[in-house]
């Protein structure tokens, strides 16, 4: 499990510095509430998530709904504290870990509690992320009528070699139930998938997002396999157990879904995320604002064990451990365990770092020298579209989506 990350002490009452909200009225406000149970732990999971043999005793998966709700009233008396005008909620997501594992009645109680504490602004997301083997029709009775607009399946991948190296235990015949349960229900889907798992072919790659596509969601997204330090996958390539990720061979797969979802009707919102026109609403509708409010670096406050959280250049994040952190909440006082203010310098870097991923793409005006300097030449190297950087707008393309990394360097002169 990865350490908590270094900063400055977090206060136990909470307290922002001042300022912190000062532009609080031209910011939206979304809530991250972090279940951190699992069934089992993948092999390649690097997340703050434990299977209840982890966790030992004291704590209980039963309580955790009282606790997060406690957390929730928590945040707004410290927004209170500060001077925040009321903001009600822009988006709300639960993640994991598992959310399904909770009953649905759980989740839904704390999506009340979010409604109470904050409000939800008018169409706000309410997204749960599920795992198909934890969900029955009657979760998605019960998470409707809560007010969650949207679930987000972790699917990986439809072959269930690729699967066994995963460590995904989760039957691939029931996703396209479960997402057709949550469809009868006018819920939102959306399907993630990895790519450039070790042993993965590409007709391996091809069957799953052909799996995906029969099942007409609205959104799909599509991450790389990152082998983290830590995990039980990146010892197994250590020992040579399992083959090294191939770079190549996850740009070949990143272009040939790319290619299938755009004829599939789907458009690329952000490098590993699609949507498209589905059920009533438009691309643009479907694509998730939750995710958006992290790109365009809004405010979010996390809830649980190991969340961080962000208000205008102050982020903080949370015990990872659920002991704690219950304890923590429970005494009234602050499960936060450090804090940073971020300077103008690091504000810039994920200006740019996380500008650069989305279709709209970055302002050229809101570039430093040195990165408006760097334009002509990505334009030249086909990495950013010429049009719209004479336009004003450094947008990726195609082949730049396969290259955002290099290119972020590039503007930032690293």
């Amino acid at each position: 499990m990865p350490a908590q990350p270094e900063g400055d002490p977090a206060p136990e009452d909470g307290a922002l510095p001042a300022g912190a909200v000062a532009r609080a009225s031209e910011r939206t406000l979304s809530l991250y509430v972090h279940v951190p149970f699992c069934a089992v732990r993948c092999g390649y999971c690097d997340f703050n998530t434990y299977t209840m043999e982890q966790l030992g005793d004291g704590v209980s998966r039963a309580d955790y709904h009282a606790d997060a709700a406690a957390e929730v009233r928590f945040a707004r008396s410290v927004l209170d504290a500060a001077g925040s005008p009321p903001r009600p909620l822009h988006s709300v997501f639960f993640g994991g870990g598992t959310p399904t594992l909770l009953p649905a009645r759980e989740l839904a109680a704390m999506l009340h509690q979010a409604r109470e504490s904050f409000g939800l602004a008018p169409g706000a997301e309410v997204t749960v992320e599920a795992n198909p083997d934890s969900v029955t029709q009657e979760t998605f009775d019960v998470l409707a009528a809560a007010g969650v607009t949207r679930v987000s399946f972790g699917m990986q991948s439809a072959v269930p070699h690729v699967l066994a190296v995963l460590e995904r235990t989760h039957t691939p015949a029931n996703v396209p139930r479960a997402v057709g349960w949550a469809k009868e229900r006018g819920l939102g889907t959306s399907v993630d998938l990895i790519h450039g798992t070790p042993g993965e072919s590409l007709r391996d790659w091809e069957t799953s997002v052909e799996a995906v596509l029969a099942m007409e969601p609205d959104h799909v997204s599509a991450y790389s396999l990152i082998i983290e330090d830590g995990t039980k996958l990146a010892a197994q390539i250590r020992r040579g157990e399992v083959p090294e990720v191939d770079p190549d061979d996850q740009a070949d797969k990143y272009t040939l879904a790319d290619r299938m979802l755009r004829d599939a009707g789907f458009a690329w919102y952000e490098v590993s995320n699609w949507s498209r026109d589905a059920h009533g609403r438009t691309a643009q509708q479907n694509r998730s604002a939750h995710n958006i409010a992290y790109w365009r670096n809004q405010d979010w406050w996390g809830i649980g064990p190991g969340a961080h959280s962000h208000v205008d250049g102050v982020r903080w994040w949370n015990l990872k451990h659920p002991l704690p952190y219950t304890n923590r909440v429970r005494a009234g006082v602050s499960p936060a365990v450090g804090r940073e203010t971020l300077d103008a310098d690091t504000q810039y870097v994920e200006h740019v770092m996380l500008g650069i991923r989305i279709s709209e793409g970055l302002p050229v005006a809101s570039l430093r020298p040195e990165g408006r300097r760097a334009v002509a030449g990505l334009i030249a190297d086909g990495w950013l579209d010429g049009p719209a950087a004479l336009a004003g707008t450094a947008v990726l393309t195609d082949a730049g989506r396969l290259m955002a990394d290099a290119v972020t360097r590039r503007l930032l002169d690293w």
